[in-house]
């Protein structure tokens, strides 16, 4: 392991938090445990384990196996220590979680708008968050934060530069947030979201490179390189529904033609439906109407969702040619139709990549199913409080 060298007390600071993450990722531990596996002397694992007790983050479960002389004292991560709400901002609906310091799910709320007006739906945000704050029971620390995954473009400031399915553009929502609920705010792209979600808590956990694919009325893609998220140069990696797979395509609500989103979406699945008159005009017209005709067989649906999911596989095949990942998930509201769209991706990935290509490579829609968002970012929020400010290995 790298010693680190320099200010005592930053130092002290990082192995607290190793400390911590460790037992909460690998615990049940004894302080020896600890010791062995991140490097540090037992003495400064006594003394940080102290201190982590006393703040309520760790706490004594008994004793464990010995081979000989005195049983160890095994320690817990105390997840009751606080809660985290994690939102994901969709365009037309708004999914809310209330969780403990592990991502396990207290409470959920989920709220649908028609008016995308940023003041419209932050009075709806607010109520979203007010609603799952009745369900947090007492802890040391209360809620530790909010996190916020929103379909576009996020500064590290927490700006929202620009989310074109919202028409939302330079929108400083850590700010307005932080200042009516007084608790740190993460705001992020939901993409990355739904891609630490499930590299956290859902189909990813095995594995270290790993691309993931929101596709709801937009696409965005979320990537996992090294067992770690990948952000870009500025943060701004991933707007991978906005590649062009057709030059003379339409416009796009981004202003470029032909992007993948206009092919492979809830959107363009829903304005194919509309084209072709697939539902009658006494039903609503939306993925779940389409979901329902699908289960009754309906075959003008099965085939909708079949032709998304071949146009699924052109953009996924171009990324897989680009980051060589282990694992594709396929997360937000079109997994939902999983039955029908994965037998179309499958088929057309094995007509149209490289040979070498799929030799290990998984094809997985999300675990988390529609929750992979709200409870990424949920962990977003988490991970900062846990943190302090401080950068350590988050998927040990």
């Amino acid at each position: 392991m790298t010693k680190v060298t320099g200010n005592p007390h930053l130092i002290k600071k990082i192995n607290k938090s190793l400390v911590l993450e460790m037992i909460r990722t690998q615990g049940p531990l004894s302080r020896a445990d600890v010791a062995q596996r991140s490097g540090l002397n037992k003495g400064t694992v006594s003394s940080l384990v102290k201190e982590l007790i006393e703040e309520e983050l760790v706490y004594e479960i008994g004793q464990g196996e010995s081979s000989g002389g005195r049983r160890p004292v095994l320690l817990l991560f105390n997840e009751k220590a606080g809660f985290s709400i994690g939102i994901d901002l969709g365009v037309h609906y708004i999914l809310g979680v209330l969780t403990d310091l592990q991502g396990n799910v207290m409470a959920q709320k989920r709220v649908s708008f028609q008016n995308k007006g940023y003041q419209a739906v932050l009075v709806l945000i607010k109520e979203t968050v007010l609603s799952l704050l009745e369900h947090m029971p007492k802890s040391r620390y209360g809620l530790v934060g909010i996190g916020m995954g929103v379909p576009g473009i996020v500064d590290k400031a927490g700006t929202v530069l620009f989310a074109p399915n919202l028409s939302w553009k330079d929108i400083p929502l850590k700010q307005e947030m932080e200042a009516v609920f007084h608790v740190p705010v993460v705001i992020d792209n939901e993409a990355n979201a739904g891609a630490y979600g499930e590299k956290r808590l859902g189909a990813g956990q095995e594995f270290d490179h790993i691309l993931y694919v929101s596709a709801g009325i937009g696409i965005g893609v979320g990537l996992v390189l090294n067992g770690e998220l990948y952000r870009g140069t500025n943060g701004f990696a991933g707007e991978s529904g906005h590649m062009t797979i057709d030059i003379d395509g339409p416009v796009c609500r981004c202003g470029n033609k032909g992007c993948w989103e206009l092919y492979a979406s809830e959107q363009a699945i829903l304005e194919k439906a509309k084209q072709q008159n697939v539902i009658s005009e006494t039903k609503e017209v939306s993925l779940e109407t389409l979901l329902s005709l699908a289960k009754q067989n309906d075959q003008k649906a099965i085939q909708l969702f079949a032709e998304i999911g071949r146009y699924l596989a052109i953009g996924i095949n171009n990324l897989l040619n680009t980051f060589n990942p282990q694992q594709i998930i396929i997360g937000n509201r079109l997994s939902m139709a999983k039955q029908w769209i994965k037998p179309a991706i499958q088929q057309a990935l094995s007509s149209r990549t490289l040979p070498f290509q799929p030799t290990h490579l998984s094809l997985h829609f999300s675990k988390l199913s529609i929750d992979s968002t709200a409870l990424g970012m949920a962990l977003f929020a988490i991970e900062d409080f846990l943190k302090k400010g401080e950068k350590i290995q988050v998927f040990l």
